[in-house]
Formats: structure tokens, sequence, C-alpha cells
């Protein structure tokens, strides 16, 4: 509900503080005092499209400020969704909507003192507050509110959830779908190629090191004859029977060595260690010469196996060019393309799978989507009784309501038993329209082409009071809901008005005495002089002030004492009624 209203600057308002109470408040007054300002202040504030002209003359600014009480039982889902996206938190269950119009500037909007854009807070706005008169903050002017209100009425709202996450759902499989389709014929190519790629690296069965092992073995075999010569040169050095006389080998000098480190070992035995080691070196010696000698002997020039290094090493090497810098970054290659060919693969189980769930989905789809169109259509005949019964009392029974529940062929759309296939959306497949006529023999239009006068607003209160148990938004406002009504008239919509009020914070401006008298709360608007410049003024009316007004009302500026009598009669009467039917 609403808590406060703060006007400043607007208009001829220069300053208003308001707190408007539950149930139905009433705002009365003389024609031009102001009464539609504060209406079209609490527009400006939720729907964010008034200009500069609405700035009090001489002022540079205007500001409207409300404060607003949400439903405790989370009835409006969309507001907190909304706040969530926006980063905005709630204090405590409040939300303080300000806007501030500048003559010289852009316009500053904020929620809980947070700026915001202006689209966020008409987004809230018209959840929280319903407008009818002049106004066209309408949201039963909406088709999309329409068919919200419908499912509300018909209580298919969890049918429709239910319906919207599965159209979801089904497109972004779609989309997925779309896209792997799409890629089908590149997705063939790649996977040729990358086929080729890996047979390829895998055909020359590589291993890692083997690069380094055939270069080294080709520069043996290319040098085989100058190694064989080097190694006899060392071996005849070390031990050579060949040598000449005069050129003793390695080995023999290090045999004279023994023999003379003998000698000294028998004189003195410390010497022992120093024999052994030399010993150990002859023997290592020998040892060494051998394997000269047989390495050389292996040494052998071989053509044929040069040419096969050559063309193996030829072809690491173009592999290199394509694939890496060495082997192991080839094989790693080869690796990341077999991991490349499985996931093509895979799309294509991907693609079986999708193709199913879309089936699935759409199959499902076209279920709930009768099942939802059955109970639309049910509930929109109750409805129309509904509110050809509210009319009715509000003596409107010339005017016809029709809810119009169609659908869109479309060959895309989701097919159905009968063969037929309707288009849809994340509603379902059904479009939801309001038609009225308002005078016998005329068409029936839609809601929307009704002139926004007094009998427009008469017709709201009928669609809102049949829709009151549906109807999430929590504060209703009425303006020049009597235009062209009499006083039995006037009675009867001051009853339903009361009766909209139990669910509902109401809020309605009057000229009527007889809507006045079922007031929970009585405002007026006065117009007062301040030097040179006219002022609106609001003040609360209650006892004998509110009788009074009403008295003024029933018979003009200076009210009788039998006016006051039977004002005090009407706001009796209003209190029994309101009484008995509490």
């Amino acid at each position: 509900m609403l808590l406060e209203l703060k006007v400043k600057e607007f208009g001829i308002i220069e300053e208003i503080d308001w707190n408007p109470c539950p149930g139905l408040n009433v705002i009365t007054g003389e024609t031009g005092a102001g009464k539609s300002l504060v209406i079209d202040a609490i527009e400006a504030l939720l729907a964010s499209r008034m200009g500069e002209d609405v700035i009090r003359h001489g002022a540079d600014k205007a500001q409207v400020e409300g404060v607003f009480a949400l439903p405790e039982d989370n009835s409006i889902p969309q507001l907190k969704e909304i706040l969530e996206q926006s980063g905005l938190e709630l204090d405590d269950g409040v939300l303080v909507l300000s806007c501030l119009l500048q003559r010289n500037g852009r316009s500053v909007y904020r929620i809980n003192r947070n700026p915001v854009t202006r689209g966020i807070l008409g987004q809230l706005g018209v959840l929280m507050v319903d407008i009818h008169g002049q106004s066209d903050h309408l949201s039963l002017l909406n088709r999309d509110y329409q068919l919200m209100f419908l499912d509300a009425y018909a209580h298919v709202s969890q049918l429709r959830e239910q319906f919207s996450t599965m159209a979801t759902e089904l497109n972004k499989a779609e989309e997925e779908l779309g896209k792997l389709d799409a890629q089908e014929k590149e997705l063939a190519r790649q996977e040729e190629f990358l086929k080729f790629q890996v047979e390829e690296i895998a055909k020359a069965d590589l291993k890692d090191g083997e690069e380094e092992e055939l270069v080294r073995e080709q520069t043996i075999l290319s040098s085989s004859e100058k190694l064989k010569e080097s190694c006899y040169e060392a071996y005849r050095a070390i031990y050579s029977e060949e040598s000449p006389v005069t050129a003793a080998s390695a080995l023999e000098r290090l045999n004279d060595a023994v023999v003379a480190m003998k000698k000294l070992a028998e004189i003195d035995d410390s010497m022992g260690e120093q024999v052994k080691c030399l010993e150990q070196m002859v023997s290592g010696l020998q040892d060494l010469a051998r394997d000269l000698r047989s390495y050389g002997d292996r040494l052998e020039y071989d053509p044929a196996r040069m040419e096969n290094i050559q063309l193996r090493l030829d072809l690491i090497r173009n592999l290199k060019r394509k694939y890496g810098r060495n082997v192991p970054e080839i094989l790693e290659y080869a690796g990341r393309a077999q991991m490349e060919l499985e996931q093509i693969s895979h799309s294509s189980e991907r693609r079986t799978e999708l193709s199913r769930k879309v089936d699935s989905l759409r199959e499902d789809m076209a279920r709930l989507a009768e099942e939802l169109s059955n109970n639309r259509s049910e509930a929109a005949k109750k409805l129309e009784k509904d509110v050809a019964r509210e009319l009715h009392d509000l003596n409107m029974s010339g005017v016809q309501f029709k809810t119009s529940v169609r659908q869109e062929a479309d060959q895309n759309g989701l097919a159905f038993l009968d063969g037929q296939r309707f288009g849809f959306n994340r509603s379902g497949i059904d479009t939801v329209e309001f038609m009225v006529s308002t005078n016998p023999g005329e068409p029936i239009r839609p809601l929307a082409k009704i002139a926004s006068t007094g009998e427009m607003s008469r017709f709201m209160l009928a669609l809102k009071s049949a829709f009151s148990g549906a109807d999430s938004i929590p504060v209703l406002i009425f303006d020049e809901v009597d235009i062209g009504v009499g006083a039995r008239g006037g009675e009867i919509i001051g009853k339903k008005l009361w009766a909209l009020s139990h669910v509902k914070q109401v809020i309605c401006v009057t000229h009527l005495a007889q809507i006045a008298a079922y007031a929970d709360a009585h405002f007026k608007i006065t117009k007062v002089l301040s030097g040179n410049r006219a002022l609106s003024k609001m003040e609360r009316l209650e006892g004998d002030y509110m009788t009074r007004e009403i008295s003024i009302m029933l018979s003009g500026p200076q009210p009788t004492d039998k006016a006051f009598s039977n004002a005090k009669e009407l706001v009796q009467k209003a209190k029994e009624w309101k009484r008995s039917s509490a």
C-alpha cells in the first residue's frame, strides 16, 4: 500500500505530505482545486512521463516521492525479480520511489535512494499502482496484462509458468540444433582433414628421442672410416704387437712401472696400495684396448642403412614443418586432433539427442498449451458473467464485455492431434484481448479503444471488482469515476469501491457525496491564495468536518442545516451498510 506521498512544486501544489490509509481513501474538493494533480503526481512518479511543464511556475524543479509497504506474501514475484536484476534490495519491506523533475536539466529517478533509469521505475510502477480515469497508466489496457489477469482469474498461473520454462528450454535446444545444422558441412570437412592428419602421424610411428638417435647414427656412419682409423691408432698406442721396438706401448710402460713399484713395496710395505692401484690401471687399460679393437672391427659403412636413415629424417622434418618443432610436439598435435575428432563424433550424437529432445518438448508443450487454452476459454466465459453482473450493479447493463481467446495458425508452431499447428510464445498459444461495446448496436471493440472518461473508470471498476481475488496490483486509483452518475449510481459505486478496498488500497477522486460517504479516510483539496499565487492544500477530514464537506457536495458552498442533516444521515447509512457487509 501507499504509506506516504510527498509532492513539492508540482503544478499549483507548493508542498503536500499525504499519508493515505488502508481501505477506501476519498479525495474531494472544488473543481480546479488540484484534486487530479495529486493523481498526476503519482503518475509522474510511477510512469515517469511528465515533462517540465508540470513544474510550478517560478520553481526550477518539482519533486515527488512515494513510500510503499509491499505485501508480505510475495504476491508480486515480478517486482522482486526486477529489484534483484537491478541490484536493489528492500528496506524492511518498504520501497521508496522518488522522481526529481528539473526544468533545465535531466530528471533523476531513485529507488530506496539508489539512482535508477526511468524504465525501471516504470516497470515497478505498473506492478504496484493501477490508475483509472483520465490517465493512460492502465494495466488492463495492455493485452499482456489482460492475459496475465485472465490466467490469475483461471488459477492457471502455475501451468503457464511450467509452459514458460519448457518454452525457454525448447528455445535453447532449437538454437543449439540450428548451430549444429549450420556447422554440419564444415564439421564434415574438418573431420576428413583431421582423420588425414591423425593417420599420417600414426603411420609414421614416431618415437620420442628418435630423431636425435638417427642424427647420431647418421653422423657415425658418414664418418666410419675416420673413426676406424682413429680407433686402431689408439689401440696401437695402448697395446700393439706391431709397435716398433724403440716405441714402447703405453701398456708395456705401465707394466714396467708395476715391476718397479713392487720392488719399492718389498722394502716399504706402505706402498702396497699404490701397487694395487697401478695394477688396476694396467687391467683397465687392457680392457679399453680390447673394447677399441672390437669397436673398430664393427665399424663399417652401410649405404643401405644410410639411405634409410636419410629417408626417415626427411619424413620427420616434413611432419615437423606441418605439426610442430619436434617429435613430442608432433605427437601432442596428434593427440589434440584425435580429441577434436571425438568431439565431432559426439556432436553427431548430440544432434540426434537434441532432435529427440525438441520433438519430446513440442509434444509435451502441445498437451500443456491445449490444457491452458481450454482453462482460459472456460474462465473467459465465467469472467464475462461476473463482469456483466458488476456492470448491471453499476447501471451499465447496456455495456457488453467479451473475452477473446484466439490462436494463430503457424506451420512452425506446435502440432495438435487434429493436425492443426498454432504459433506460440512463453505464455502458450493464446492471444487474449478484452472486448467491449459501450452502447447497444455498436460493434464490439478492444478495451483499449474506449475513450478515457468516467465511463471507462466505471467499466474498470466492474473489471477490478470481478478480478479482485486474482489481481495482484495492491493500489487502485479511480479518477472521475462519477462522471455522468446520479445519486443512486453514486451509492452503488461507493459500495463497490468500499468492497474492493477489502483486498486493495483504493484511492478515489470524486464529486459525489454518495461515494464520499463510504470513505475510510476522507481528504479535501482546497485552493488558497498566498500573495498573488494560488496554492493547493490537502487536509484529512473527520467527524463534523467530514460531514460538512459532504453536505457541501450535496447542496453547495453554503449548506443549510437540512443539508448537514442529510449528509449526516448519508454517512450513518453508509456506516451501517459497511458494518453489515464486513
